[in-house]
């Protein structure tokens, strides 16, 4: 006989907070009311490049040569295919050679911006987690840690989309603050460098922050927590329309664009886990 895992808490991670600075409503039917989403062919590209690069980076370092990375890349989708027989309905039979062509060039693209044969991480695809004082806990994934051997630490995020403008770079840099938030609290380092690496124009964002910006990072996102708490209490988690609406996909869900939003089920109160997402 199985024993089911207990489900873990409700968490806070990069796209939960950004979901709920955004539109409370969004937050709260994609955490509480768990409404399904359809899975996309862009994510799962990006996938494929995030598994292709986990995989380059079990290699011994000399192996990492551009060649090899791009033999990882079909692979990499059949794997993701196995585990997830749902996403292969993504692609249409004549279209699978072009959307592996396409994850290849962005690995390609990885290539002009870094050359992995000249370190080692310390780990990829790293799970973090850590409980604030007030009981907010943080949780999510590292798609890359690297520790010098000075001891300096560097978090690194792949994007496979187009860097933002100046606009949407405020966004970015909430999800590496976070991460770098949850080193500090977990290892008691500040990270010297933030880096963010975006295959489709090969373009990179640094940034390095100082102890004193973590603590009030870290201010906010309790005081982000704290809301969502009293939003759980009330059941009031109203939506916010604004520009990004057009990419959303709880439109029929949402009144603002005529839907209608499901009776609230009332905020958990056993643990649960909110699938703490690779971001």
């Amino acid at each position: 006989m199985t024993t089911e895992a207990p489900p873990r808490r409700l968490a806070l991670s990069p796209s939960r907070a950004s979901d709920f600075k955004q539109c409370p409503l969004k937050y709260r039917l994609r955490a509480v009311d768990r409404v399904p989403e359809a899975p996309t062919k862009a994510a799962f590209r990006g996938t494929v490049v995030h598994a292709a690069l986990e995989s380059l980076y079990s290699m011994p370092a000399a192996e990492r040569v551009r060649p090899r990375a791009l033999e990882l890349v079909e692979p990499a989708w059949r794997r993701l295919i196995d585990e997830s027989p749902e996403l292969a309905d993504l692609i249409d039979a004549n279209d699978v050679a072009t959307f592996l062509d396409e994850a290849r060039t962005l690995v390609t693209s990885y290539y002009d911006l870094e050359d992995p044969t000249r370190f080692n991480p310390a780990a990829c695809e790293l799970f973090v987690e850590h409980e604030l004082t007030d009981g907010a806990l943080l949780r999510g994934y590292i798609d890359r840690l690297d520790i010098a051997p000075t001891g300096q630490v560097r978090v690194v995020d792949y994007k496979t989309g187009r860097a933002p403008s100046e606009l949407f770079e405020g966004k970015a840099l909430f999800q590496m603050k976070f991460y770098a938030l949850v080193v500090f609290r977990t290892r008691g380092t500040v990270p010297t460098q933030l880096e963010l690496l975006y295959l489709a124009d090969g373009k990179r964002l640094v940034y390095r922050p100082d102890e004193p910006e973590l603590l009030r990072f870290e201010r906010t996102l309790s005081a982000i927590w704290k809301a969502i708490l009293k939003s759980g209490e009330t059941g009031d988690f109203r939506p916010n329309r604004g520009k990004l609406c057009g990419w959303c996909d709880f439109k029929a869900h949402c009144p603002e664009f005529g839907g209608t939003v499901p009776v609230y089920p009332g905020w958990p109160e056993q643990p649960s886990d909110d699938g703490a997402e690779r971001d």
